[in-house]
């Protein structure tokens, strides 16, 4: 990667050893500011306020509770009043998050450095830095800006964050500075970038950028453009709920106008309007909503993915892409030894003790810790001199003194130690090729050496030459487990995975064919070649590819963003801050707990608390399934409303006493509510997923179920108000029609619930039970009944009720038939689609 380095914040007068003076640094603090990540713009809690009083969801929750309040249903009032906790609290909650994410970027930076001005190192705080300012600092230490490396001495730079790359970088000085006019682009390799950390030696660094200015001032900005909207289930609830309450809010009116004019008191008017808005408000759906979110968040929780959001455990259930970083989320993210080729004549403990000798623990490189922590038994020989790795040599020699005899060992890049071994043609060309075929298939490769020194003839320096080759190491960072079938689970479904990372094409490449992503021949590509495609507008290019190497955030966000706008349901995974942009921006951002960082568990929707790729599966079925039972459960209360409101409405409005006395509707949605927050939340899915075609508009209901819902509904209206009147007969016996009236709808009720639910869950039988037994006890038994209002049933009007249970429950299977013929074609399009 190339970065433009302006003359301009480099021209310095005077000494450049001596860093800036104070003056200098006067003028450039005014002109460049604090060396501070940008931060979000305040945002006050009347901002909040005036976002949350546009959600249409809020207002019904509010009107339907003071209208409870007002006919004096205090419990009702409370329940929507609790209700409204959640989404007053979700845009409290992100505000909160999406500051904390931005706050935690400056975590990584160093509070303090040390500095060159005046001529005189100090110590200052790292966001007075400026442009031009010399910074000195070394192993451990985090980079505090952007600058070009003025002097290196060994240094090894741990870029993951920014970049996504596993193995640590090495860094040369910049050869010279630009100056005047003269505009330089500089490889990174002389770059040091703000956020990451030395891992060994010192530098002496030269700012360029500050603050915004920097790459990860860049990446806060991008996690600032990304919104959190309103998932369509939220908007397809909230759009359901407002029709519902305009219908309701009509139906209660008129009710009372034709009362009014029936002449029946104005009493009576407004009691019949009162029960009708009590039996017609949905309360139930937004309360149903959120129990099943929290339903939603607990089952993930068990399924180690910890979910921040509660809205999204239903669009996780919808993803139809996954955009997974490599590093750490595919991959376990760290180096491990996992091939040992010994020369002919040294064993692979030998290969590796010789490797051991060549190296230390203090340098903290991952080559190193791989090669010792693979030693059985740690190594006691005294090291005499070493001349360590640089990025000129690409090799390390140690002189060690064991047990009375001098060795040299040697290990570093093949093609420099195989230059200082005696191999012949033959040998030197298999191994060559060996070399050639591991670096292709992603691994870190080095080469291992020694020699017997004479003790009498060394006096010092470096053996370049006569060294007897000892083998080669390989280094790969390793495939978490159950990646692989993770991947084939979404395969089968249809679900598309694209690794996005800054890893080498080669190392990305083998990763993908050993996880089984893309098949025997992944498709590769860089994110340079793929962004000037997507500029050149070919936005169908993402189509057929499997990797996307050497992505950078800007790059990772724009891959996320076209395939938005190609219509997938993109879930992004990552765990660093590189990451960041891309998990604001996506549909559902999926964080690394345990190797995630802080900004990237803050943005994300959903943290894995295992970092085991698999849970994302085990997520996205879960959701699914909520989804599904989210639609079961309203399918049942709408079945059961309309007929419910239809008799309110429609007996008083024909001049008959009134159907449903208030505590008729109590008894009521004692049965409903149970019925909708328990029995359908316990259905449970099947485990392996299953084709679902992407959409972002939702659908909640398809044509076909709403049409078999209304049938239903005007069915069992229709059974309802003729058992009203048959059992009302000419004495006009009002208790016992209302009694019928009441026990055919709660039969319609179970038949409903025995179909939708299919009595899978222990709540089905229990609640299904309950409300048949206690039916019978408050008709039949007189003394209750008549507190009621009712008067006990007859045989025949038993089995009419029971004959209209079963019409309910025969219609309702015809919408399930055809949801199931469904489940079975899109299984059967997975499977063809795997074939």
């Amino acid at each position: 990667m190339l970065r433009y380095a302006p003359p301009d914040r480099l021209n310095i007068p005077g000494s450049l050893q001596d860093g800036l003076d104070s003056t200098q640094i006067k003028i450039r603090q005014q002109q460049y500011g604090d060396n501070r990540i940008i931060e979000m713009p305040p945002t006050g809690w009347r901002d909040i306020l005036r976002n949350t009083l546009r959600d249409p969801m809020l207002w019904f929750l509010l009107g339907t509770s003071a209208l409870f309040l007002t006919v004096g249903e205090l419990t009702e009032a409370i329940i929507l009043l609790v209700a409204l906790i959640p989404f007053l609290g979700m845009d409290a909650y992100l505000h909160r998050r999406t500051q904390a994410s931005i706050a935690s970027l400056s975590d990584c930076l160093a509070a303090q450095t040390t500095v060159i001005r005046d001529g005189q190192p100090q110590r200052i705080a790292a966001a007075e830095l400026v442009p031009g300012d010399l910074v000195l600092f070394g192993t451990g230490e985090s980079c505090p800006a952007d600058g070009l490396i003025e002097y290196a001495e060994d240094v090894l730079c741990d870029e993951s964050l920014l970049t996504g790359e596993a193995f640590p970088v090495r860094k040369l000085a910049v050869t010279a500075l630009p100056h005047q006019e003269h505009a330089a682009h500089i490889a990174s390799a002389s770059w040091l970038f703000a956020g990451t950390r030395l891992l060994k030696g010192n530098v002496r660094l030269r700012i360029v950028f500050t603050g915004v200015e920097t790459l990860y001032g860049e990446i806060v900005h991008l996690a600032m453009l990304g919104t959190h909207a309103r998932t369509p289930l939220q908007g397809a609830v909230s759009n359901l709920v407002a029709i519902l309450l305009a219908v309701a809010a009509v139906i209660c009116l008129g009710l009372a106008w034709v009362r009014w004019e029936q002449g029946h008191g104005l009493l009576d008017a407004l009691l019949s309007a009162v029960t009708l808005a009590v039996a017609a408000l949905p309360e139930e759906f937004p309360v149903v909503l959120t129990f099943f979110l929290g339903v939603g968040v607990y089952r993930l929780a068990k399924r180690q993915a910890l979910v921040r959001r509660a809205v999204v455990v239903e669009n996780i259930g919808r993803v139809s892409c996954i955009c997974s970083d490599k590093t750490g989320t595919l991959t376990e993210g760290r180096l491990q030894l996992s091939h040992r080729y010994p020369a002919q004549g040294f064993s692979e403990e030998r290969l590796l003790e010789i490797a051991a000798m060549a190296s230390r623990h203090e340098t903290s490189d991952p080559v190193d810790l791989a090669i010792l922590n693979s030693l059985e038994t740690p190594l006691h020989d005294a090291a005499v001199e070493s001349f360590p790795f640089t990025e000129d040599r690409k090799c390390e020699v140690a002189i060690i003194r064991s047990n009375d005899a001098l060795l040299a060992v040697l290990k570093g890049a093949p093609e420099i130690v195989l230059a200082r071994c005696k191999l012949d043609g033959t040998a030197l060309t298999g191994w060559q090729q060996r070399i050639d075929e591991l670096a292709s298939s992603g691994h870190k490769v080095i080469a291992c050496a020694w020699q017997t020194l004479d003790g009498a003839s060394w006096h010092g320096g470096e053996p370049d030459r006569d060294f007897i080759f000892a083998g080669v190491l390989a280094f790969e960072d390793p495939v978490r487990e159950g990646v692989p079938e993770a991947v084939r689970l979404c395969r089968d479904a249809q679900i598309r995975i694209i690794m996005i990372t800054g890893d080498h094409p080669a190392t990305a490449c083998a990763v993908a064919r050993e996880i089984g992503l893309g098949g025997a021949t992944p498709q590769v590509v860089t994110a340079d070649e793929i962004q000037t495609q997507l500029v050149r507008g070919e936005s169908d290019v993402l189509r057929n590819i499997d990797v996307i190497a050497r992505a950078v955030p800007a790059q990772k966000l724009l891959l996320v963003q076209t395939l938005q706008n190609s219509g997938e349901i993109v879930a992004v995974t990552g765990d660093g801050i590189n990451d960041v942009p891309a998990l604001q921006a996506a549909d559902i951002g999926i964080a690394m707990g345990q190797r995630g960082t802080r900004s990237a568990r803050e943005v994300a929707a959903i943290v894995l608390l295992d970092d085991n790729f698999h849970s994302i599966v085990q997520a996205i079925g879960e959701g699914r399934q909520l989804f599904t039972n989210l639609q079961l459960s309203f399918q049942y209360l709408l079945m059961i409303h309309l007929p419910l409101v239809l008799t309110a409405a429609l007996i008083p409005l024909a001049g008959y006493p009134m159907l449903y006395l208030p505590i008729h509707i109590v008894w009521l949605e004692l049965v409903i509510h149970p019925t909708a927050l328990l029995v359908f939340q316990e259905i449970a899915g099947n485990k392996k997923l299953v084709y679902q075609p992407p959409t972002k508009q939702l659908r909640f209901f398809s044509r076909w179920q709403w049409f078999v819902m209304g049938l239903a509904g005007l069915t069992v209206t229709v059974i309802v108000t003729l058992a009203y009147i048959r059992s009302l007969g000419a004495g006009y016996d009002v208790d016992h029609a209302r009694a019928m009236a009441l026990v055919t709808l709660i039969a319609a009720s179970v038949g409903i619930t025995a179909v939708l639910s299919r009595m899978h869950s222990s709540a089905a039988w229990y609640i299904v039970s309950l409300t048949i037994g206690l039916s019978c006890l408050l008709v039949q038994i007189p003394a209750l009944a008549g507190f009621l209002h009712l008067a006990p049933l007859h045989v025949d009007d038993w089995l009419l009720a029971i004959a209209s249970g079963m019409i309910a429950a025969t219609l309702t299977l015809l919408g399930r038939a055809n949801g199931l013929r469904i489940f079975r074609k899109r299984q059967t399009q997975s499977q063809q689609h795997c074939d």
